[in-house]
């Protein structure tokens, strides 16, 4: 690792991991698709990031760099989403896109693994102001190598082609490129255990 220590969120640590999550997505192909204009994505996105993997913050799944500059949220074994925070945010989605994007959703789900061992990342970045720095790095390493430990697959969906290069550092590997009439490319990527 670079040195970096990297340790799990509290609870109490939820608004600054769920800020630096919106900002990491700030400019994600898939967010800024689903809510092009600057408004839409700053009132829905900490919603949707928290239905999507607040649950986290709850099983010491939330990896964090020093400040909460890079979060890792991570969704263990039998831990899911919250999806009853998740119908109000569907309220807002462009209905122009509405098709679209429930396509690309239910072809990438298709890749999900069924493994009941299976960590799940749905968000991982970086505060713009400190990327560069190798965090992403940091909270990869120290992920993979508690999976790794435990003898586990890790599964996640990249919405961003520069983060690509990241995860196949870390021994991911793309299943698929998913695309979906409108939609930006979305790529399940899959670890096994070393």
């Amino acid at each position: 690792m670079n040195g970096t220590e990297i340790k799990s969120a509290t609870a109490a640590e939820k608004k600054i991991v769920i800020d630096t999550i919106t900002l990491a997505f700030s400019s994600d192909p898939i967010m800024r698709w689903i809510y092009p204009d600057a408004q839409s994505f700053i009132e829905t996105g900490p919603n949707l990031f928290d239905a999507m993997a607040g649950n986290s913050l709850l099983t010491d799944s939330c990896f964090i760099s020093p400040g909460c500059t890079g979060v890792a949220m991570w969704l263990g074994p039998g831990v899911k989403p919250d999806e009853s925070l998740l119908a109000p945010i569907t309220k807002k989605i462009r209905p122009e896109i509405m098709e679209d994007l429930m396509g690309l959703l239910d072809e990438v789900e298709t890749y999900h693994p069924k493994d009941d061992n299976l960590w799940f990342l749905p968000l991982i970045g970086v505060d713009p102001a400190h990327r560069g720095k190798g965090l992403g790095s940091a909270l990869m390493e120290y992920a993979t190598q508690k999976f790794d430990s435990l003898g586990v697959p890790a599964y996640l969906e990249s919405s961003n082609p520069q983060n690509v290069s990241l995860y196949l550092r870390h021994g991911f590997e793309v299943m698929a490129e998913v695309q979906c009439g409108s939609s930006p490319v979305m790529r399940p990527m899959l670890r096994v255990p070393r």
